[in-house]
């Protein structure tokens, strides 16, 4: 059953100051239970109406007083309404003591999430990657836009946050921010790891994205085919600098390596195996997972093409940014109708190198430096290549047995 709520003001008369003021103080009452508090605001005792419960008159002092003393009835009755949705026992000294802020301490989003990102930053090149942290600055950027922009506040308390806030964010980073759907959830996923860092702290008692679910679109994740990969390795390119891109590229979809780890490659990752092959033992820079990859011969004749580097680099890889708009002219040159990223390379190598060719899937999962091999079933996919030798093997296998058609 609701319980019964009431507001009212007073004056303080045995409480009057020199100046003939009276202080006012607020009574809440809740089923029949009263708790007072001081308001700070003070009027002499004939300018104050019992009957009214307010200053006498149309003064601009008595408008301005009861304005005031207006808010603060709104305010406790909005203290009431929040805390009865929290299905909890009210009181009215639980109401005065939430709208003073008695007992309570703030836990604000955007400062949970600084720390958080500033904890992040430490673990750079330890446990976590640069490419995490900034993700991470986006969505704590994306964040502050949101309660700026639709919020009109700079912060938020963790206490606050509910299923039409989380909605209204998915909103803001689809339509403002423009970001696809999967980007989207990405946010929503690092926002709401922020908000578990408050659960188990005890901050917040109740789970606020608990009607809400995080949906992830599969994604088929795009490839070279042994034909496409051909075109690029046998073009004769006039420019040095596409040259350059086009092998550091090749040297990818023969390594698996993405592009930060080729950046960071140097003649120590290169070893002699335990076969006497050359191999690539290194550690993912994304993950610190350990990658160990055999060195392929065209991958070989590529690093040897640009021996004696300075810095005991192994290639001339520029930054990211110029790496990919090259590979979009090596695309056009080489009629590739896809968009021609380095990362393709990685998925070159899982998909059409090793996959389709037969090497098993925790081989794969092992050279690309998973540490979950339903990563790599993502790359995982049949292609018409590989569907044509196994019915090859399969026809082969036929003919040589004694089955004939009556």
């Amino acid at each position: 059953m609701r319980s019964t709520f009431n507001v009212l003001f007073f004056i303080k008369k045995n409480a009057e100051k020199k100046d003939g003021t009276a202080p006012i103080v607020a009574r809440i009452t809740i089923n029949g239970k009263k708790t007072h508090f001081n308001t700070k605001q003070f009027i002499t005792p004939n300018d104050w109406s019992v009957e009214l419960n307010k200053a006498k008159g149309r003064s601009t002092e008595a408008r301005t007083l009861n304005a005031v003393l207006d808010e603060i009835k709104t305010s406790l009755r909005n203290t009431y309404n929040d805390l009865s949705k929290k299905d909890i026992q009210i009181t009215a000294e639980k109401v005065k003591n939430t709208f003073l802020g008695i007992g309570l301490e703030q836990y604000l989003l955007m400062e949970l999430f600084e720390d958080s990102n500033d904890l992040l930053k430490k673990q750079i090149g330890i446990n976590k990657s640069k490419a995490t942290y900034q993700k991470a600055e986006v969505c704590k950027r994306h964040l502050s836009n949101y309660l700026k922009e639709e919020c009109k506040r700079t912060d938020i308390d963790l206490r606050e946050i509910n299923h039409s806030f989380i909605t209204g964010f998915e909103t803001f980073l689809n339509v403002q921010c423009r970001c696809n759907s999967n980007t989207s959830a990405k946010f929503i996923q690092k926002f709401k790891s922020i908000v578990l860092i408050a659960q188990n702290n005890g901050w917040i008692q109740t789970d606020p994205f608990a009607n809400y679910k995080i949906l992830i679109k599969k994604v088929d994740r795009g490839y070279l085919n042994d034909d496409e990969l051909k075109s690029i390795m046998q073009k004769s390119f006039s420019s040095e600098r596409l040259e350059r891109i086009r092998d550091i590229f090749i040297f990818s979809c023969y390594t698996g390596l993405a592009y930060i780890d080729i950046k960071n490659l140097r003649q120590e990752h290169i070893t002699k195996g335990f076969d006497g092959n050359l191999w690539i033992n290194t550690k993912r820079q994304k993950t610190s997972i350990k990658t160990v990859v055999p060195l392929l011969e065209i991958a070989q004749m590529i690093l040897d093409k640009y021996k004696g580097l300075p810095n005991n680099v192994l290639l001339p890889i520029p930054t990211n940014q110029k790496t990919n708009q090259y590979l979009k002219e090596i695309a056009d040159v080489c009629g590739i109708n896809k968009n021609l990223t380095f990362h393709l390379a990685r998925h070159t190598f899982a998909t059409t190198i090793t996959l389709s060719k037969g090497v098993p899937i925790e081989s794969v999962s092992k050279m690309l430096g998973h540490t979950n091999i339903k990563t790599t079933q993502i790359y995982a996919r049949i292609t018409n290549e590989k569907i044509s030798n196994d019915m090859q093997v399969l026809s082969e296998k036929l003919k040589c047995s004694e089955m004939r058609l009556a």
